[in-house]
């Protein structure tokens, strides 16, 4: 019997009596499911601290944890995390009665033996947690208990049950006391969160909690670089937080935490402003990891792609898309330092548009491109998308920091990259959704720009290529022989072409043409305009 076994190691019938009152029962069994349901809703969580049945839990608690008594702690477990939920009298009866090191004896029993008991770690997390939601005393006292030691042995334990807790803990405890979460990263608490994100880049995670840490530590405050830099396999004390080393070497760890975080800017893209420095840090990883990716071989798969460096790469652009979609100048304060002109400072485009030039024509031109000089122009190109989106993010980037910024605006055309932008409106088998980026970034190029809108006016036409999508739609541009342009002007084409041929008569235009500056350099290039993306250029509403 239970009752039986429970008093041989309680020692005492008494211990037991409250809560089969509090239940009305005559069995422990039927009392611990009854008291267990009652407690997950706040009525039945106050009516049991009016009780005082919370002392009597933890008492049963110690007295099980050192017995091979798994069948009776974990339902004791279960009762006491849910009398902790949210319950101001139980959290504080919890704290009184030396809760906190009760349930840590338990968790080291757990987590120490030779096969681990991920369960009673979960369970005894999750009281720990409950408790922590209690306020700045609660979180006190448990940090004082478990940082850093139980924090470091907890966060090595490889299961998804017990890092969602721990998560959960340390991130309540660090936005309840601000100075937790320097405290966590810096030496000796560094390691903890090192030996956190290694387990869930192992493990995986279900709930938010490890997502809410991250942000915390990374995107609230200013912790990026030193988290970045221990997860570096060589780790060498000297090399943490500095991104202008020559170390040449990512590991998979860190490739992990990119992912991680560029997920989160991106679903909290109107919420976070994140610091200067963690843009600063993470344009010079991508320089960086261009010193390292091999642009000789084209990408079979999107991110993740399975190596290191391209993954570094990937995140590191796309997070730096992203930072550039979040800074609109007209949310910006002002004594705020603009992060997308604090990466231009840093050459930005002149890393985007180098890389851009540099990279294979996309596919749709490739094909077009048959005779013997068009051979040239392909064999010119010396890099290939190391993933599937390489250019597209490019683009995205720079169509993001052009945004109602003339002064960015003015430096792409001073630049040169007006024609290099007109190019990218495309069709590419390799990068999904180039097309709509590129007009999206020709878009905000030319918004508010009579200058750059002059620029594309004077565009010469060169010449035109068939293919066989053009003669199935039965289309062709019309050349005035004289001027060798096109009938229609650009801006009339994005403007007066896409917005009432598309929107009014519901036509999708598609037109391939050649454009050139004016030189010897011809340029290919097939313009695409969808009616799926026209909302966007008409309503200035940004992609993402």
């Amino acid at each position: 019997m239970v009752e039986e076994s429970l008093l041989e190691l309680t020692g005492r019938e008494d211990v037991l009596q409250p809560l089969l009152s509090a239940s009305n029962s005559s069995s422990l069994h039927e009392a611990l499911e009854f008291l267990i349901q009652a407690s997950r809703d706040a009525v039945g969580r106050a009516e049991l601290a009016l009780r005082n049945i919370l002392p009597t839990v933890l008492k049963l608690v110690e007295s099980l944890h050192g017995a091979s008594s798994r069948e009776y702690l974990i339902p004791f477990l279960k009762l006491l995390r849910n009398l902790c939920a949210g319950e101001v009298a139980n959290q504080n009866s919890f704290l009184e009665q030396n809760g906190i090191e009760i349930v840590l004896t338990v968790l080291r029993s757990a987590a120490l033996a030779s096969d681990p008991d991920f369960g009673i770690i979960r369970f005894s997390l999750q009281v720990l947690a409950n408790v922590s939601l209690a306020g700045a005393e609660h979180q006190k006292a448990i940090w004082l208990k478990l940082f850093p030691n139980e924090f470091f042995m907890l966060a090595g334990i490889l299961s998804q049950e017990t890092s969602d807790p721990l998560c959960m803990i340390l991130y309540t405890c660090c936005d309840g006391r601000p100075g937790l979460a320097t405290e966590l990263c810096r030496d000796p608490g560094l390691p903890i969160v090192a030996s956190l994100i290694c387990t869930v880049a192992s493990v995986g995670f279900r709930e938010d909690w490890f997502k809410l840490l991250l942000s915390r530590l990374c995107l609230e405050d200013i912790h990026f670089p030193e988290i970045f830099f221990k997860l570096s396999e060589g780790n060498a004390s000297e090399n943490r937080g500095n991104t202008a080393l020559g170390d040449n070497h990512f590991s998979s760890k860190q490739a992990f935490l990119l992912r991680i975080i560029s997920e989160i800017l991106n679903e909290r893209i109107d919420e976070v402003r994140v610091p200067n420095d963690f843009a600063s840090c993470v344009l010079e990883i991508f320089k960086r990891s261009l010193r390292i990716v091999d642009f000789a071989t084209r990408g079979k798969s999107g991110l993740s792609t399975g190596t290191t460096s391209v993954d570094v790469m990937g995140y590191s652009l796309i997070i730096l898309r992203d930072i550039c979609a979040g800074d609109s100048v007209g949310d910006l304060k002002k004594d705020f330092v603009d992060a997308v002109d604090m990466l231009l400072s840093n050459e930005l485009l002149d890393v985007l548009f180098s890389l851009l030039r540099d990279l294979e024509l996309p596919s749709t031109i490739r094909k077009a491109l048959k005779d013997g000089e068009n051979q040239e122009l392909i064999s010119r190109s010396s890099k290939l998308c190391p993933y599937k989106g390489f250019r597209r993010d490019l683009v995205a980037t720079i169509g993001n920091c052009a945004y109602r910024r003339k002064h960015v605006q003015d430096e792409i055309r001073q630049k040169n990259g007006i024609l290099l932008l007109l190019q990218q409106c495309v069709t590419d088998d390799d990068n999904p959704y180039l097309r709509e980026w590129g007009i999206w970034s020709v878009r905000n190029l030319l918004e508010g720009n009579a200058e750059n809108q002059q620029a594309v006016a004077d565009l010469q036409l060169q010449g035109t290529v068939d293919t066989p999508e053009l003669t199935e739609l039965r289309l062709r541009v019309e050349v005035d022989q004289n001027t060798r342009r096109a009938k229609l002007s650009l801006p009339d084409l994005f403007a007066r072409l896409v917005i009432l041929d598309c929107l009014k008569s519901n036509v999708t235009p598609w037109f391939l043409v050649v454009f050139g500056d004016g030189g010897s350099n011809k340029v290919s290039e097939k313009v695409d305009h969808y009616g799926a993306i026209i909302g966007g250029i008409v309503s200035n509403s940004k992609l993402l």
